[in-house]
Formats: C-alpha cells, structure tokens, sequence
C-alpha cells in the first residue's frame, strides 16, 4: 500500500516546528514503487499527542519516499492527515477462541515459546501483561494478512506491544523487523516482560540515548544491533538576547507528565527554597497527571500559590511560546519506585535550541546534553540549596550565561538536527529493505 505525501499546510498548524515551510520545501527522496519495499510500522497508539516525537518520525520517513503502512494497535484515529492508520478492532480478539487452538497444533514453534513463557516467569506488571498479550492478540488476528500480503519489514515503535506483534509475525511469516527501545521499555519494573526475546533476532534496534544502549547491552543484547539516533528540529528557532530582567526576576518553565519519574514534588520545594532565599520568580509548570490534585495542594501548602502556576496541557505551538517566554528550564527528574525513569526528554534539547538555560537533575540521560558548566547546570534534587545556588548564578552572571546559552545551541545543532537523524534512521531502512 503505497501512501501519499503528508499535506504539510494542514500538518504545519498541529505538529511539526515552526516554520517547517523549509523543511516541506526540501527535496524528497524519489518515492519507492516496489511494493517488495513496504514498511509496516506498529504503534500503540497512534497519533497520540503526548509522542509528538513519533509522529515527526512518520512525516520524516514519508518524506524520505519511505512506503509505509500504519498500524495502531490499541487506540488512534483511522487517519493520520490524509494517511490512512489501520486500528486494531478489539471484538477481531474473539477470533483468537479458534486461531489459538489451530496455532497450538500447527506452529507450535511460536506458539511454545509463548506458552512456556507463560507458564515459567511473572509479568513485570499487570500492564505489561496485558500489552504483551495485546500484541500477541494482534498478531494471531493479523497474520494472515501479513502473510497474504507481507511487507518488506515490520517496525516496532515500542518495545511493549508493538514489539511483541513484530516478533510473533516475524517467527509465523519469516518477515524481519525492527524495534524501538525507549526508557520506559527498558526501566519500568525491571523492564518489558519479553524484552530480551523480542530484541535478540531483529535487524536493528534504534534508541535516543547511549544510556538505553548500555542498559541493552548490560542485558545481553547484541552491541552491533543497537543504533543510538535523536530525535531533532527540523528548523531552529532564531537566536534571542539574554533578558536582563531576569536579575530582579527569573522566569522558569517545566515540561512533563504529571508523575513520580518528573520529580514535581521535589521541584516545588526548590522553589520553595528559592523564595526563602529572597530570589523573586515565576515559575509555570505544563502537563497534566495523576499528580495533579497532590501537587496543587503541596504548592498551596508551601506557600507558592502566587509564585507557581499549573499550565496543563498545551499545544506544541503553545510549549513554543513558553520557551520563548522563559529565562530558565527545570527538569527535576528521579528514578520513579517502579525503576522508570526518563530518557533525554526532547523539551531539554528543544529548550537548548531555543536560548533558554537547563538546570537539571544528573538521573537518566539528560547529561548527555547537558554537561555542567558547558551547556547547562547540574544539581541533585535531593539538596535544594545547590538548586538555589545555580538559579541565582543564572540571574546574575550573564558570562556564564551567555556561555552556556552559545553551547547548548551548538550541541544541538549537532546532535539534534531532524534532517540529519532522520536520514540516518531512513539509512537503517533502506539497508534492511531488499
């Protein structure tokens, strides 16, 4: 199934960065007609605007000339601007009563592994359980197709239900895949259930960041199979002044799911800290969560009413309008009781690129952008006084400022650029394809 170019007018307005016109303007790729060169691609779900990042990654590939066919497995729409996303009907699972029992006399080859794992080894979480058997649903219901009309190779968008699909189609119709492996995949509780399994026979394993690569590794995946490429920008915002207003008083967004991993409720009492201290600011907070309610309360208990505002959740044009407003970025994040954690979270680099300052906690892989006293500041959550420390630096020395500023544009120049990563990721296809 060939697709069309995405409209880019009507995608311009929603999803992709400001002022994209250069990036629709740039040539594409001659489009494959081979269908021998189809990708399907497998989400969970599909679009989803909390992985904005994902769909960038469609429009990249498209863009490239890239043949894809879309599949959500478990929510979404049936179009994704003018291409067409096949949703997974849930009541296609009574199919299964029967397609279990023919699968379990004729490809006990799959169906044992299943079976076996199963019966030996708990699920990290009910909810990876049932992602797995999602995927695992989906590709006995689905199978068929992909044999009748198989693609050159399945993606796998996360390493949970997605991946699951990928491999079981992948063992019943000898079709190679890929995966992605995100933080989540690989921390929440220990990991995805079937994780190593499922990322032992792919053709490649594509991550943004070298700390979900080690991580791989340390679990015995193949070295060779794993390709750390970023997310990006497709065009970067214009370069700002330094605002000296900041000194009398600082402006500072946070962006991020409302939950235990972002560090909120350590957060509030930095900015707590700061207020002791006499620094005056404002502080807006973007994202909605399970914490909201608790966190609301905590800021009203710590007598930062006035001093902190909950934004909730806001377009991508809107976050863009927060960045331009603010001075500082703070990204408090823990390693949450479950094991999750954040990878780089794309508002770090976005921030970088955008002159505004990142202070943030040294967990997870925001170092790998942010290193202290080059492109940004590093303090652990655990001390807030460090947190007050580099705050106030930032307010009032602008050599350090402006040092800071120049090289974290220039890291992300570098490492951040969607034309560069997403001719890298397009490379990883093209060389898996026949």
């Amino acid at each position: 199934m060939a697709l069309k170019y995405i409209d880019y007018n009507r995608f311009q307005s929603t999803i992709i960065d400001h002022n994209q016109q250069q990036f629709a303007r740039t040539p594409a790729p001659a489009r494959m007609t081979d269908t021998r060169h189809t990708i399907a691609y497998l989400f969970t779900t599909f679009p989803k605007s909390s992985e904005i990042f994902l769909q960038r990654e469609v429009f990249a590939m498209n863009r490239r000339g890239a043949r894809l066919r879309i599949y959500s497995l478990w929510g979404g729409k049936n179009d994704f601007l003018g291409l067409p996303v096949r949703t997974f009907n849930k009541w296609r699972l009574l199919e299964l009563l029967w397609i279990i029992p023919w699968l379990a006399i004729t490809r006990w080859d799959v169906f044992g592994i299943l079976l076996r794992g199963l019966l030996t080894r708990r699920p990290p979480s009910w909810i990876n359980f049932w992602e797995n058997m999602l995927g695992a649903g989906f590709a006995g219901v689905f199978h068929r197709e992909f044999k009748k009309n198989p693609p050159a190779l399945i993606h796998a968008t996360w390493s949970g239900a997605p991946a699951t699909a990928a491999w079981c189609l992948s063992r019943l119709n000898a079709i190679p895949y890929s995966a992605a492996a995100h933080a989540y995949d690989i921390y929440e509780h220990g990991g995805d259930w079937w994780l190593n399994e499922k990322l032992a026979t792919p053709l490649f394993i594509h991550t943004s960041t070298a700390m979900a690569k080690q991580s791989l590794i340390a679990r015995g995946v193949r070295p060779d199979l794993i390709h750390v490429i970023r997310r990006g920008l497709t065009v970067f915002p214009p370069a700002r002044p330094l605002r000296p207003e900041r000194r009398a008083s600082l402006r500072i967004v946070s962006v991020g799911r409302l939950v235990e991993k972002k560090g909120f409720r350590r957060q509030l009492r930095i900015y707590a800290a700061l207020s002791e201290a006499g620094q005056s600011f404002e502080a807006r907070i973007i994202g909605e969560g399970p914490l909201l309610n608790e966190l609301k309360q905590l800021a009203t208990a710590l007598g930062l009413a006035e001093a902190v505002t909950f934004l909730g959740t806001l377009t991508p044009d809107k976050v863009r309008e927060q960045l331009a407003w603010a001075d500082i970025l703070l990204h408090t994040g823990v390693v949450a009781r479950s094991g999750d954690r954040d990878g780089l979270p794309n508002v770090i680099p976005e921030a970088m690129s955008a002159g505004v300052m990142v202070v943030t906690s040294p967990v997870a892989a925001t170092t790998e952008a942010i290193t202290d006293g080059l492109t940004g500041l590093v303090a652990d959550v655990e001390t807030p006084d460090a947190w007050v420390t580099a705050l106030r630096r930032l307010a009032t020395d602008d050599a350090l400022a402006e040092t800071l500023r120049a090289q974290a544009r220039h890291w992300a120049e570098e490492n951040f650029d969607a034309h560069k990563n997403a001719a890298r990721l397009h490379a990883l296809f093209a060389q898996a394809l026949p």
